[in-house]
């Protein structure tokens, strides 16, 4: 089988999702041992093992997967690594994903009603910029293939997020640490929502919030700061 990457190149991307995890944890975005996360790595990617605490990963969690996501060595992958996967297919443009079950994404994700595009309001200028577009998915099996097809089809249809009914976010990015940025503003914008939504409120124009966002992706190393 061919390696998707070199041992020198997962090691130091085994590391890149140990702080991963470690911030997201520590956020308090991260519950039991729920959430997995993956870089691409090659043809293939580097996903968390299964059952493991995003908060205390070390590089005996995490799993090396061939293209076809198949477990070349490392840990036993999570259940969701064919989500990771076929996301991966989908955009050869995002190189990582942060899938969470953070409190007030997964409260969002239970409410009735939402739209399958854009299905929150743009309260701040910071969601816009390091979110961008949304897409709501009805209730689908964890781990299943309906699951990992209905998102890869929403990311190759254009969305920087997803919101999955009932069970959490996935955000992505062209590097593991701007999808956790972009998770971490999408739990923010979720709990702003819950406070929010039965309440007379100010919200951006989905001009300003497309500008904002395409202005934020153009500026180099934002994402990063």
């Amino acid at each position: 089988m061919t390696a998707p990457g070199g041992r020198a190149a997962w090691a130091a991307q085994a590391d890149e999702i140990i702080r991963a995890g470690a911030t997201l944890g520590g956020a308090g975005l991260t519950p039991g041992t729920t959430g997995n996360l993956s870089v691409r790595s090659g043809a293939g990617a580097l996903v968390t093992g299964t059952g493991a605490r995003l908060s205390g990963l070390s590089r005996a969690d995490i799993a090396v997967l061939s293209e076809e996501g198949l477990r070349i060595e490392g840990a036993r992958p999570t259940k969701e690594a064919p989500l990771h996967v076929a996301i991966y297919r989908a955009r050869a443009d995002i190189a990582g994903l942060v899938h969470l079950h953070s409190p007030a994404a997964v409260a969002v994700s239970c409410l009735d009603g939402l739209a399958a595009w854009d299905p929150l309001p743009i309260y701040t200028p910071y969601f816009a910029m390091r979110v961008g577009r949304i897409a709501m998915l009805p209730y689908l099996h964890p781990g299943g293939d309906e699951l990992a097809d209905a998102a890869a089809e929403a990311f190759a249809e254009g969305a920087d997020a997803v919101l999955l009914g009932n069970h959490g976010l996935i955000c992505a990015g062209d590097s593991l640490s701007v999808a956790v940025i972009a998770a971490e503003e999408l739990e923010a914008n979720c709990e702003l929502h819950l406070r929010l939504w039965d309440k007379p409120t100010r919200v951006l124009d989905s001009a300003d919030a497309t500008h904002l966002h395409q202005q934020w992706r153009r500026t180099p190393g934002a994402q990063r700061l």
